[in-house]
């Protein structure tokens, strides 16, 4: 795989062509691939979770002197939660570069989103170990930064659930609703579908290991769905 391409489009330079490499490299490319030296993201990826943390942290504690620690928590959650961060690597076109299995490859579901998040993270893990921390904090910059006077105007800092509550309760006058629609899988590793109503109507279907989290996932796609 050829990164100079997306070096290009990030503005970075690496020293040590193999953090960006492992940086893409997801668990299941190795068993498919297997070759002396290489490593999955997943090391790169606790590496990045832990700078891209401080480094929004940093950000918003400057940005909002005013707000306490309950506050600055929710939106340091909403900047850089798994739909937030997946998408920024979806703009910066990190699926071309993605290093999966065939079938993982064939997955654009819930878990493809994982993917990009987590390869997204281990960017930023590449990304410090190669250049150093200011790169990584440029570069969260550049990506994440914009969204947080988004996240605060339209209180997208609260979890799925509750903003689509409290939207539908201020435009429609009804409380959401959420019903089971399937579950499969063995007891160790279930997948919920569960559906999001108001009223009468289906708005959207969530996915999710726990029904919580299909709940939460239903919610959010409620509200794009919805426009709100």
């Amino acid at each position: 795989m050829d990164f100079a391409p997306f070096e290009t489009r990030i503005g970075f330079t690496f020293r040590d062509k193999k953090h960006l490499e492992t940086a893409f490299t997801h668990r299941s490319y190795l068993n498919e691939n297997r070759a002396p030296g290489r490593e999955h993201n997943e090391r790169m990826e606790f590496l990045g979770d832990a700078v891209l943390e401080l480094v929004v942290t940093e950000f918003l504690f400057a940005k909002y002197p005013e707000k306490a620690e309950g506050e600055l928590t929710a939106y340091r959650a909403a900047l850089v939660n798994t739909v937030s961060i997946a998408d920024a690597a979806s703009k910066l076109g990190m699926n071309e570069f993605l290093l999966l299995s065939k079938g993982e490859a064939k997955d654009i579901g819930r878990a493809r989103q994982i993917i990009l998040a987590n390869a997204f993270e281990a960017l930023i893990g590449a990304l410090y170990l190669d250049l150093g921390y200011n790169a990584a904090k440029d570069f969260i910059a550049k990506q994440l930064f914009g969204k947080s006077d988004e996240i605060v105007e339209k209180k997208l800092w609260q979890d799925a659930k509750s903003r689509f509550q409290e939207v539908a309760q201020e435009v429609m006058g009804i409380t959401p609703s959420y019903k089971l629609v399937d579950q499969s899988g063995p007891d160790h590793d279930k997948r919920f579908l569960i559906g999001a109503y108001v009223g009468a109507e289906k708005i959207s279907i969530g996915e999710g290991k726990s029904k919580q989290e299909a709940e939460q996932d239903a919610a959010q796609k409620a509200l794009i769905a919805k426009g709100w």
